[in-house]
């Protein structure tokens, strides 16, 4: 597992390209202000320790909230930390467990559409406990 996580002051996106083919079908910008943003990589290794992954996102993105001031979070799949890739239905599942978990801490949280490439529109302010990367 591989996380990066970026406060962002303003994180949009468009989806652009849909890559897996029963993904929902999306379209439209969307932008979302003051938000605690987790590039999220599940790989391979950890379809074998789901609950383990599960509990190590949550209380990493709890705790970078906290330290960012904010309530609001996103969840993106980012494909691109490793070469180790879990298979997708999995990805899936892990990042509704964990939305759900965060929502019912009291979290406002959102995924970006699971499937597509993103155009994606980053404002991030630059100070150390804006960007953290955690790999488990």
């Amino acid at each position: 597992m591989k996380l990066l996580m970026i406060y962002a002051d303003k994180f949009g996106y468009n989806p652009t390209l849909k890559t897996i083919e029963d993904a929902e079908d999306v379209s439209g910008y969307r932008e979302i202000t003051k938000a605690l943003v987790g590039f999220i990589h599940i790989e391979k290794e950890d379809e074998n320790r789901e609950g383990y992954i599960e509990t190590k996102l949550v209380k990493n993105i709890k705790w970078a909230a906290r330290k960012n001031n904010t309530n609001t979070i996103i969840l993106h799949s980012f494909a691109h930390l490793s070469e180790s890739k879990a298979d997708s239905d999995f990805t899936k599942l892990v990042l509704d467990n964990v939305e759900g978990r965060l929502f019912g801490s009291g979290y406002e949280v959102s995924q970006t559409p699971f499937g597509y490439f993103l155009d994606l529109n980053l404002q991030a302010p630059g100070y150390p406990l804006a960007r953290l990367f955690k790999s488990f």
